[in-house]
């Protein structure tokens, strides 16, 4: 086998628009069958998308020998659910983010996981293989900005709609959980350390009762990291990584293109040097790297328990905006 089979665990749109048709573009990726609640909405995405199986259930899906692994890209709350029926019907799983609705249901994941340890299972961060990250990390790590001290990220965009998913609090709705989660993972993978405690201010939408600006410092001893999400902000997105000797900054760092180059920045007393990073998707790279590891038998490029840990600041970022005071962990 020199491509892992995929099936789809659903229809939903950062599948059917984004993850799905990079990963087509793969080395290792063959997108085999998708499923839907509907048949005929999952005929639809397939015969969209040029996707050979269609199934009207996910139990269907799982069923099929024929499928390696699954991506589950369906609502924060049925990921921990649908990702351990997928690991107990033999497939490996790339779980979207966030991991679950809190760290406690992750760990549900995490120990499902070690039952089968034969088995991959990772959350699909993406922004994590792009090479404008891959690129940060290693000027991090060769002091080229001197010692890391604090990270600055803006993340947002606006959406008061209503119908949409991520304004529904049972669903795992809300600004931290969607794109919350981003500042907190990259600041942890930058310091390669857990915060030590944060303090957040978290302003919820009166009407969908989801969060819709978050404000949140977080203190990792040797520095700082801090961040502002919004979903009911302009919409922008900008990472500055500051060290004692220079700094980084990273122009689109999340929802990078995969058409067009990036560009990211590195400052000293001496210069200001612009690197424009080679036109790549990052969910492509995600789900070669993913399929590698199934067909290699590696490590997959995240641990599962990196899931875990991340939720476990969104849930004290929440403690301290209803304690208004710093939250250890």
């Amino acid at each position: 086998m020199n491509k892992v089979r995929w099936g789809i665990l659903s229809t939903a749109k950062i599948g059917t628009v984004k993850v799905i048709p990079a990963m087509q573009q793969g080395e290792f990726c063959e997108i085999a069958a998708i499923a839907s609640r509907n048949l005929e909405t999952a005929k639809y995405a397939a015969t969209d998308l040029g996707i050979p199986k269609a199934y009207g259930s996910y139990e269907e899906l799982l069923d099929d020998p024929d499928i390696d692994a699954i991506y589950n890209p369906l609502p924060n709350h049925l990921h921990v659910e649908w990702s351990i029926k997928a690991l107990d019907a033999g497939k490996h799983v790339l779980c979207e983010k966030p991991i679950g609705l809190t760290s406690e249901e992750g760990q549900q994941l995490v120990d499902a996981g070690a039952r089968s340890p034969h088995l991959k299972l990772m959350e699909a961060f993406m922004y994590r293989h792009h090479p404008q990250w891959k690129q940060a990390k290693t000027w991090v790590e060769e002091g080229k900005i001197g010692e890391l001290r604090t990270v600055q990220t803006n993340f947002s965009y606006f959406n008061n709609n209503p119908d949409d998913i991520r304004n529904q609090a049972g669903a795992g709705g809300g600004g931290l959980m969607d794109i919350g989660c981003y500042p907190i993972s990259l600041s942890r993978f930058l310091f390669d350390a857990e915060p030590n405690r944060v303090f957040g201010l978290v302003e919820n939408d009166p009407d969908f009762q989801v969060d819709r600006l978050a404000s949140v410092v977080m203190e990792f001893g040797r520095g700082t990291a801090t961040f502002t999400c919004s979903t009911q902000l302009f919409p922008y997105q900008r990472v500055n990584i500051f060290g004692t000797e220079g700094r980084i900054e990273i122009e689109i760092p999340f929802n990078a293109p995969p058409d067009e180059p990036c560009k990211i920045w590195l400052e000293t007393e001496e210069n200001l040097h612009q690197t424009e990073i080679q036109v790549c998707d990052q969910y492509t790279i995600q789900g070669d790297l993913f399929s590698q590891a199934i067909l290699e038998e590696k490590t997959v490029p995240t641990p599962i328990t990196d899931a875990v840990a991340n939720m476990r600041v969104i849930e004290a970022i929440r403690k301290s905006s209803r304690d208004e005071g710093w939250t250890s962990l």
